[in-house]
């Protein structure tokens, strides 16, 4: 695939929101590892607390501990989520977080049945696939959990519906929809939701992954609509991109469901959970995090990313519409109205939905140095997701590249063309 669209580089460093390959190009990050790097590629502060973790030979594994380490950051997690999420499980993953909430809502509801957003996307294992509507990322690996049921992102009266039938252990979604193509809720369905789910004994878990950690300004994207969970899952930017880390936060409630006695004290564990490093990692993190106000940041540099994107494209018939919270972004690309257009649009469509996005991917970053990539399951839309390091002057790059790919894409037939010799070698592999 990366072969296809020109794409299969070798990086030799990677420094904030820069990406350096061994042919001399400089690529600029604008899709940060679907939100691992949010502090930037190697920060130089967590490194080197990564160094001084493991000069000081400290235990990182020995499973018979408190570790000290987890401790801290279930502590610091917490408190910056709020809502009486108290207590913290740490895995290696957004998807393993996902796998933990299913268990722990059948556990504190006595319940089986898992409601779940039609369009969202919670990780690849199977549990996590079961909570996704999507038969692309299905398809092949036999039936799902059972009981799992999907209703309109957005829509408090399907989910009321639902919930109403007591037979939900949890109603399981993103704040923002990601791979749907950065869909943001109507301003009161999370809290909303939180009140339905309440009334019905249904537990509230919101997927956190992609837009924790200051991604979209506040902490969680959740505090924007001021919503409180019973449970948050938490990965990807947890630990600096640098080592494997997920958290998934509870109420007291739900975590005493599970443990709640000694016979059941490791009856959902993981080997790597809360290994020193992941730890140590984690903190650092958050340190980088909240010493340089990358949430304020990722606020203000956002709104005016999405001014200066909306302005320099508003122009061009492709593009229906610029969204998304803090450096969060979408760019939502439409059929053409005019007939030549239209014509090469539809029928690169009928070969493929997503060639016409890969294909801007591609000049994105084959003529302008930017690497970005289009949403998983809504291939009209393009990400901006940059690191919150993100500087102005790379800002004003981005717009411009954006900008002038769009224009070669509605000015020249070279485009169309060269999607057209795109399909011709895809159909060769």
């Amino acid at each position: 695939m990366l072969n296809l669209l020109g794409m299969n580089v070798r990086y030799e460093r990677c420094l904030g929101t820069e990406l350096f390959t061994d042919d001399g190009r400089r690529i600029l990050d604008f899709l940060s590892g679907y939100c691992v790097h949010n502090t930037g590629h190697n920060h130089p502060a967590i490194v080197q607390a990564l160094k001084d973790e493991l000069d000081r030979c400290g235990p990182a594994m020995l499973q018979t501990d408190v570790p000290e380490l987890a401790g801290e950051l279930a502590r610091r997690l917490c408190r910056l989520a709020g809502g009486g999420l108290n207590k913290a499980y740490f895995g290696s993953s957004g998807s393993e977080g996902v796998e933990t909430a299913i268990k722990f809502c059948r556990a504190a509801t006595g319940r089986t049945g898992l409601l779940y957003c039609a369009g969202g996307f919670h990780g690849l294992t199977c549990g996590a696939l079961s909570l996704m509507s999507d038969p692309f990322w299905r398809a092949g690996f036999g039936p799902m959990i059972e009981g799992a049921e999907h209703v309109p992102f957005g829509d408090l009266e399907a989910l009321e519906r639902k919930l109403a039938t007591g037979r939900f252990a949890g109603f399981v979604t993103e704040s923002i929809q990601g791979e749907s193509g950065i869909l943001l809720p109507p301003k009161e369905y999370l809290a909303s939701a939180e009140s339905v789910c309440k009334r019905y004994g249904t537990v509230f878990v919101l997927d956190e992954v992609q837009t924790g950690m200051f991604r979209t300004g506040p902490f969680l994207a959740a505090h924007e609509y001021g919503a409180r969970p019973d449970m948050v899952i938490l990965a990807k930017a947890l630990s600096g991109g640098l080592v494997p880390s997920g958290a998934v936060l509870m109420t007291d409630e739900i975590y005493e469901a599970v443990y709640s006695s000694i016979e059941r004290a490791f009856i959902h564990t993981s080997t790597y959970s809360e290994n020193g490093l992941a730890m140590r990692a984690g903190l650092a993190t958050l340190d980088v995090l909240e010493s340089e106000c990358l949430g304020q940041r990722a606020k203000a540099t956002g709104i005016e990313l999405r001014r200066r994107l909306s302005e320099a494209l508003s122009r061009f018939e492709m593009v229906k519409e610029v969204r998304g919270a803090g450096l969060f972004c979408g760019i939502e690309f439409a059929a053409p109205r005019g007939l030549g257009m239209r014509v090469s649009f539809e029928a690169f469509r009928k070969i493929h939905p997503a060639m016409f996005g890969q294909c801007v991917v591609m000049r994105m970053f084959r003529d302008r140095g930017i690497l970005t990539q289009i949403c998983g399951n809504n291939f009209m839309v393009l990400k901006a997701a940059p690191p919150l390091t993100v500087s102005d002057a790379q800002v004003d790059e981005f717009v411009t590249g954006v900008r002038d790919t769009v224009e070669f894409v509605h000015s020249s037939g070279g485009f169309w063309s060269e999607a057209l010799q795109l399909v011709r070698r895809g159909i060769k592999i």
